[in-house]
């Protein structure tokens, strides 16, 4: 059973950063792409930023410049630095890891989020 662990939410201030962790346990995948995702009250989930296996990344037009997706050199830990936080980045934010299960494709597997407040 492939598990997606998350870690790093918190409260902080505008205009502060945090740092968001997530490793994916298990055995028999490979992950292709891993990526942040966030849904705030009332609103629908969102992409914040992925990175590919080749470390391609792509982010939300709102987070470009702030945000930072990395991944480690295994490739089953994704980090995502928030730096200059708004307000507006207030939302459960949610791991997400693609890839193949056993060689077989769609493999598709979320974290269980981890809630960020960005206090005005």
């Amino acid at each position: 059973q492939v598990q997606l662990v998350e870690s790093g939410g918190g409260l902080v201030q505008a205009g502060g950063s945090l740092r968001l962790s997530c490793a994916a346990s298990g055995g028999g995948f490979s992950v292709s792409e891993m990526g942040w995702y966030r849904q705030a009250p009332g609103k629908q989930r969102e992409l914040v930023a992925t990175i590919t296996s080749g470390t391609n990344t792509n982010y939300a037009e709102s987070v470009k410049g702030r945000f930072t997706i990395s991944r480690d050199n295994a490739g089953n830990t994704v980090i995502l630095q928030m730096d200059s936080l708004k307000p507006e980045d207030t939302a459960f934010y949610y791991c997400n890891a693609r890839g193949t299960y056993y060689d077989v494709p769609g493999f598709d597997r979320w974290g269980q989020g981890t809630l960020v407040i960005v206090s005005s």
